[in-house]
């Protein structure tokens, strides 16, 4: 099963004593249980696309008025939710942010 997991963290909070995430990273890549992932661009940098009404609205900023803010994702291969968890819980991020955890859905789109 695939989880999307959202690095969420609050872009005021001091995370000068989180340790790296780079062993996690080195830990998940080598037993194949993350797929991918990767750190984004400040908020500062987001941009926000909508349709409404036929017309196109583009606004700087982050997609939701949120405390905590969307900090990179990993895609993650578990065999079962529990096993997602476990790999979310030992993500450095998780002791001082959130990681939030969602599973794929059974579909895809295709072109």
């Amino acid at each position: 099963m695939k989880y999307m997991m959202l690095v969420c963290v609050d872009p005021n909070a001091d995370f000068t004593d989180v340790e790296s995430v780079e062993p996690w990273v080195e830990e998940n890549d080598g037993r194949g249980t993350r797929v991918t992932g990767h750190e984004l661009r400040p908020i500062a940098e987001a941009v926000t696309v909508r349709v409404r009404g036929g017309e196109l609205l583009v606004s700087d900023g982050p997609f939701a008025e949120t405390k905590e803010i969307i900090a990179g994702f990993d895609i993650l291969e578990c065999e079962s939710a529990d096993e997602a968890v476990a790999i979310a819980a030992k993500h450095p991020i998780a002791k001082k942010g959130a990681v939030e955890l969602r599973r794929f859905a059974d579909h895809e789109f295709s072109a």
